[in-house]
């Protein structure tokens, strides 16, 4: 039941936040369902087996399969927002904290793969509302980059013609880490991190 990188931030408990235990487990593993098989293939029965319990059980915790994504979803985007505005607020050169947030917004990518799939490549599966709202969390983790970015040209150490669409190329480069992270793999996640940030800073041209 679940797997290793399941945390969706540092916690020494997997999604820790959520409570009580039976919730947590269910969770823990519609994220391994959604991960392998896709929303839309993965039952109720499929989740409640996973987690060791019985379909019923299920409706105890979460009214619907799709109240479990959103919660996913959002616990997901919130770390993800927090990475980003963390390093975004930071000291240091626009340089330095746009190395910064690359860095630990891959790391996270990769630690986390099995979950990242799920929180960024489902996002159609919500309802309208819940959509709506994840997609909110989607635009302020825009805001967070494009700020270092616009920081770094005003400051005239990024040379950056179309600041929107380097945003969308920056966030796209980190997420997709999530598609292809291999935990066995040559590559650590700190490593995949490293590299992307020295990728990123060569795409805005960072100057010396």
């Amino acid at each position: 039941m679940g797997t290793a990188e399941e945390t969706p931030g540092g916690e020494e408990t997997p999604w820790g936040e959520v409570t009580p235990d039976a919730a947590r487990r269910l969770l823990v593993a519609a994220v391994d369902a959604f991960a392998e098989r896709g929303y839309h293939a993965t039952t109720t029965r499929d989740i409640a087996s996973r987690a060791g319990m019985s379909p019923a059980a299920l409706y105890i915790h979460y009214k619907t399969k799709e109240e479990l994504l959103h919660r996913i979803s959002r616990i997901g985007h919130d770390k993800a927002l927090e990475i980003l505005h963390e390093a975004a607020d930071g000291p240091g050169t626009a340089a330095e904290r746009l190395a910064a947030a690359v860095r630990s917004f891959v790391r996270w990518h990769a630690e986390r793969h099995t979950t990242a799939r799920v929180v960024q490549y489902e996002l159609d599966a919500l309802t309208p509302e819940h959509r709506a709202e994840i997609v909110a969390l989607r635009r302020e983790t825009d805001a967070a980059v494009r700020r270092i970015i616009n920081d770094g040209v005003a400051a005239r150490e990024f040379d950056v013609p179309d600041v929107p669409g380097t945003t969308l190329a920056v966030l796209s480069l980190c997420i997709d880490v999530a598609r292809w992270f291999n935990a066995q793999g040559s590559r650590t996640p700190d490593e995949v991190g490293a590299l992307y940030a020295d990728l990123v800073l060569r795409m805005v041209t960072a100057r010396s």
